[in-house]
């Protein structure tokens, strides 16, 4: 029997415009033995790297679901089953096993890296290269890198800990049953249990005297009467006109005792189910106030007052096929002819790029531009996991 060939098309909004602008002045040109322009595109071009970075690694939020590991716990005597464990869920929900990456947070790599299975020549088998260079390489399965811009939770933002739970609770359960704390906590909460080892989402029960909640991912493990429930304090939004669905600026808050911090996953809770964002830039304002920027365009509008919910401190690292997620850009309009600019797109693994050289008779010197239009989308979560440690 013949089978039908389907391809399914997946829009992705270019609504990521990247730009890295400096000027070379005639002064400094004339006195460099070097072509400038030349010299600080690298650099330049750096900087793309790591805002690209962000967005990429940011879309971890959205794979929450597929969380595994010991939050704030993970050590040299865990770290193998958190790797196994993580793949276990990877292969459960039939990812591709060739082509997966695990993304380390310098934190979590520093924990592999005192392991000597990932370290000494005689059990990893290249020629010392780990033990030279601390190069992880391909392990259990994973392509396994460090990167400095991967979720990494420091410092602790403020939380309430004066819920437990009512009753005992065994793992794979989505419902919890709460004594009365202290304060009240809205959908979309995140927060931590005692015996389960990864953080969870709130979906239902807040914004009352919460006796029971359903939150999301399940529980990791077991769950005893009176466990201690630790829910962080949100924030909220500050704007009294709101953010617009598609807003993809600056988004201002206030209300944080501890300041946000880039890294942190957040979720609003002007909606039922709010999807989950990362924090990819923080800027410190008076008040204090703080301008968020986050991986993508919002997805659903924000009113004023909407709580902003940050996710506890911790390591959040990477596990993805690359099919999991799609990063697209297009060739940007070059400038029209006779204008004074010099102008090209560079192309290089699918990455385009825009260069533009015009020049400044007030600043005298020669603009550089760089600049990316870009979309991010996920395309399959069942793609990609989370290791929490």
């Amino acid at each position: 029997t013949d089978q039908d060939a389907v391809a399914v098309n997946v829009p992705v909004v270019l609504d990521q415009l990247f730009h890295v602008t400096f000027v070379i002045y005639d002064s400094e040109a004339s006195k460099s033995f070097k072509d400038l322009v030349t010299e600080y595109m690298r650099p330049a071009m750096l900087a793309h790297a790591q805002a690209i970075d962000k967005v990429v690694l940011g879309q971890i939020g959205q794979f929450m679901n597929n969380s595994y590991g010991n939050l704030n716990a993970l050590t040299v005597n865990n770290a193998v089953d958190s790797i196994l464990g993580t793949r276990e869920i990877m292969n459960r929900n039939l990812a591709y096993v060739d082509g997966r990456n695990l993304i380390l947070t310098p934190s979590t790599e520093t924990t592999l890296l005192n392991l000597p299975i990932f370290t000494q020549a005689n059990q990893v088998g290249d020629d010392g290269q780990a033990l030279a260079n601390a190069y992880i390489g391909r392990k259990f399965g994973f392509g396994t890198y460090m990167c400095q811009h991967m979720s990494s939770v420091a410092v602790t933002p403020t939380v309430d800990a004066t819920y437990r739970t009512n009753a005992a609770a065994a793992a794979g359960a989505t419902t919890l049953a709460l004594k009365t704390g202290t304060t009240l906590f809205d959908n979309n909460s995140w927060f931590t249990v005692v015996g389960s080892g990864i953080v969870h989402r709130v979906l239902t029960g807040g914004q009352s005297t919460a006796t029971s909640i359903t939150f999301t991912p399940a529980l990791q493990g077991a769950v005893l009467d009176s466990a201690v429930v630790t829910f962080t304090t949100p924030g909220a939004v500050n704007n009294v006109s709101g953010y617009a669905a598609g807003y993809n600026k600056k988004i201002n808050v206030d209300g944080f005792t501890v300041a946000p911090k880039v890294g942190q996953l957040v979720s609003f809770s002007n909606t039922a189910s709010s999807p989950v964002y990362t924090i990819i830039d923080v800027v410190t304002l008076a008040g204090p106030t703080y301008d968020l920027t986050l991986d993508r365009s919002l997805e659903v509008a924000l009113a004023n007052d909407a709580a902003v919910n940050v996710s506890p401190q911790g390591e959040y690292n990477f596990a993805f096929h690359r099919n999991a997620i799609a990063l697209v850009t297009r060739p940007m309009e070059l400038p029209r002819q006779g204008i004074g600019a010099a102008s090209a797109n560079v192309n290089y693994n699918g990455l385009s790029v825009r260069v533009v050289l015009t020049y400044d008779g007030k600043a005298q010197g020669t603009r550089v531009t760089l600049d990316i239009l870009a979309g991010i989308k996920v395309l399959d979560t069942n793609l990609g996991a989370v290791m929490l440690g």
